[in-house]
């Protein structure tokens, strides 16, 4: 296996030439090595969720999932955030059901995570914000760069998404206390709380190269199947596969976002939450 494994904001490079596949504008696939890495690549919106965006990340799952020599799937991101959230832009031309359908989209995609059949990889840098850091918290192994922030925001406009999954990494008293609080994590409180496997300390060009390639340089030592196993044994009883489980989160979250008000409500927390402008601006 080759040593140079992807980083943040660098390309995926292997002994092999295969280039980076845009599986959609809004993101990146390169399989190398039994290794694929998708990268967030919506650098000038701190890659938060677009509509877009969920459907080209659940179809590069989906495709490296489904390519047998793959064993990780890393997710990692273009520019100085891991991922800022639900994309907030745009709400004021979208009904309450084109809002609801994105997040239920959105949950499609964590629990696509949460069940994938192979080790999943984050790193997060800056900013692991809203859904970014439920995304952060569906992967098996959630390394942390120094600089790397975690909120969970989303009940402050009534939306209930991940907290179950979050709270199977840090404890359910402390996720209802960050859920409702809102508060804002740096990397060591992350750490210490489980949400972050580890954090990173930077290289010389301020990356977490050295824990990151690390951390990828080995596979699972069991197959997909055996993974499938210890995941069911040691979870939750949902199920087969956990879907008592899944359904469970998407009723959730559907109940939360169907109640009246949910477009108004996100406006709300937009203007709420908007930075001032600036002197003279």
């Amino acid at each position: 296996m080759s040593t140079d494994l992807p980083v943040p904001g660098r390309a995926l490079r292997t002994d092999r030439t295969e280039p980076a596949v845009p599986v959609g504008p809004e993101a990146t696939l390169r399989i190398a090595d039994g290794i694929a890495c998708i990268e967030l690549d919506r650098p000038a919106r701190g890659n938060a969720l677009s509509a877009l965006m969920v459907e080209t990340l659940l179809g590069a799952l989906r495709a490296a999932c489904a390519d047998p020599s793959v064993h990780t799937v890393a997710f990692v991101a273009a520019g100085r955030h891991f991922c800022t959230g639900f994309d907030l832009s745009g709400l004021e031309d979208l009904t309450e059901g084109e809002l609801l359908l994105r997040f239920v989209r959105v949950e499609t995609l964590l629990d696509a995570v949460w069940r994938a059949p192979v080790r999943t990889v984050a790193i997060a840098t800056g900013r692991a914000w809203g859904a970014g850091a439920d995304l952060f918290a569906a992967c098996d192994l959630r390394i942390a760069a120094a600089d790397a922030s975690f909120r969970f925001p989303g009940a402050a406009f009534g939306i209930v998404l991940g907290t179950r999954r979050l709270a199977e990494r840090i404890g359910t008293e402390r996720a209802r206390q960050w859920v409702t609080t809102g508060a804002t994590l740096d990397a060591d409180a992350a750490a210490s709380a489980g949400l972050a496997s580890r954090v990173a300390a930077p290289a010389d060009d301020g990356t977490p190269a050295d824990a990151w390639r690390e951390a990828l340089a080995d596979g699972p030592s069991v197959d997909r199947e055996t993974l499938a196993a210890i995941r069911a044994a040691s979870r939750p009883a949902g199920g087969p596969g956990g879907d008592a489980l899944a359904d469970a989160d998407l009723a959730a979250l559907v109940r939360s976002a169907a109640r009246p008000g949910l477009k108004a409500r996100i406006l709300a927390y937009r203007e709420r939450t908007r930075p001032p402008p600036r002197p003279g601006g």
